[in-house]
């Protein structure tokens, strides 16, 4: 039986902003909650409603996010503007993602730290 691998993005991951550029949403940013596979769950985007049962005077939706394929979104600034990341390979030899801004380059965040 075969395994399916799920690849994982370098790029994107929980905590950054991203702003989605297909689907219901277009055009609104949000946080990554979760990455799982290939899909991210961004919080305030692609809205659900679901249906709860009575229980102890409870009843009635519950908005909740539902997860959207990472095809579908793209890093951005604090700005909201999408931005185009590369990595950047320092000196001591740790990584950094970076963007072009007015002909300099801004780290966007750090990639995960080498061990030693």
């Amino acid at each position: 039986m075969e395994q399916k691998i799920q690849k994982r993005s370098k790029k994107i991951r929980k905590g950054d902003r991203v702003l989605v550029i297909a689907g219901n949403d277009k055009g609104q940013t949000g946080t990554v909650l979760s990455c799982t596979g290939d899909e991210v769950l961004v919080q305030g985007i692609n809205l659900c409603k679901k249906h709860v049962k009575r229980e102890v005077n409870k009843s009635g939706f519950l908005e909740i996010e539902r997860p959207i394929h990472i095809s579908n979104v793209a890093p951005c600034d604090e700005n909201g503007q999408r931005v185009k990341v590369a990595v950047q390979v320092n000196s001591d030899g740790s990584k950094e993602l970076i963007y072009q801004k007015d002909g300099k380059a801004v780290v966007w965040r750090s990639m995960k730290q080498l061990k030693q």
